[in-house]
């Protein structure tokens, strides 16, 4: 008599168990980060003036509407720093104050 385990018969067969890396193919998964890759860290732009073609958002200080976008504009000493684009207003405010807390400006 042959037990379920062994030779040809209805059971576990070890060609039908296979190894876990060959149930994913590894070259189609992405690793969880990026290697050598620089960390990206925003640097406001400075320009002279909010753009002509900008709309200033009422009801807020620093807030601009740029291309469906707001955008914060501070002024730093002659120029205007410019925060990243958002699409809620109240997030370009929330940047245009901490950069004004962060570097005690006044106004």
């Amino acid at each position: 008599m042959r037990s379920a385990t062994r030779g040809a018969g209805i059971g576990y067969d070890r060609n039908f168990l296979f190894p876990e890396f060959a149930l994913v193919n590894q070259s189609l998964m992405k690793s969880y980060r990026q290697q050598n890759r620089p960390v990206i860290s925003y640097v406001p732009r400075v320009e002279p003036a909010p753009p002509a073609h900008a709309l200033k958002v009422d009801g807020f200080r620093d807030v601009w509407q740029l291309r469906g976008k707001y955008v914060a504009f501070v002024l730093r000493g002659e120029n205007f720093e410019r925060s990243p684009t958002f699409t809620v207003a109240e997030a370009a405010q929330r940047w245009a104050m901490q950069i004004r807390q962060d570097d005690d400006i006044q106004e």
